[in-house]
């Protein structure tokens, strides 16, 4: 098994680097994504099993060592969030709860399911609430300079009939002198 050819990274790459290249590439060769495609559902189980490896701390240190065995890696199964990074550990149960779901899988006609949704919802559900609340911001942005603008646009409508009364008063003024 090359681990460190499956995703592209180096073997000094932090826990970080691993996750991220893990999801990015299962992301892609996710047989839900692309069914009936025998390479990519290979692609998808190296890569699966390459993160079991490098995911866990202990199992890394042995396979950078050369001493990892077939067992290490068949009792491995997916890395510990405390094992694959501390960045990224849960701090809410909402996220908590994305986490779980991701893991969960259904059967269907006796064939094992992954809920992908469930799976983009947890690995990428602070990016998509990030995008969300940018959204919002930028909207309450626009709306305020338009406010804004129709306030300016009132304060000189407001100058220009000031202006025009006045000027009509010196005429009226200038009329009645005369």
């Amino acid at each position: 098994m090359t681990c460190w050819n499956t995703f592209g990274v180096s073997s000094s790459a932090t826990q970080s680097q691993i996750k991220t290249a893990y999801y990015k590439q299962s992301f892609i060769d996710h047989p839900d994504k692309n069914p009936d495609n025998e390479e990519a559902t290979q692609c998808f189980s190296e890569i699966s099993e390459a993160y079991s490896v490098l995911g866990s701390t202990a199992l890394r240190r042995k396979y950078d060592r050369g001493i990892l065995s077939g067992s290490d890696v068949q009792g491995a199964g997916r890395p510990s969030e405390r094992e694959s990074t501390n960045s990224t550990r849960t701090s809410s149960p909402q996220q908590y709860h994305q986490q779980q779901r991701s893991q969960a899988f259904s059967n269907v006609g006796g064939k094992a399911m992954f809920d992908f949704d469930a799976f983009f919802q947890a690995h990428y559900g602070e990016q998509l609430q990030r995008e969300k609340e940018l959204r919002a911001r930028r909207a309450q942005y626009q709306q305020k300079q338009q406010q804004d603008y129709k306030q300016w646009k009132l304060g000189k409508m407001l100058e220009i009939t000031v202006g025009v009364l006045l000027a009509m008063r010196g005429v009226i003024f200038t009329i009645t002198r005369s």
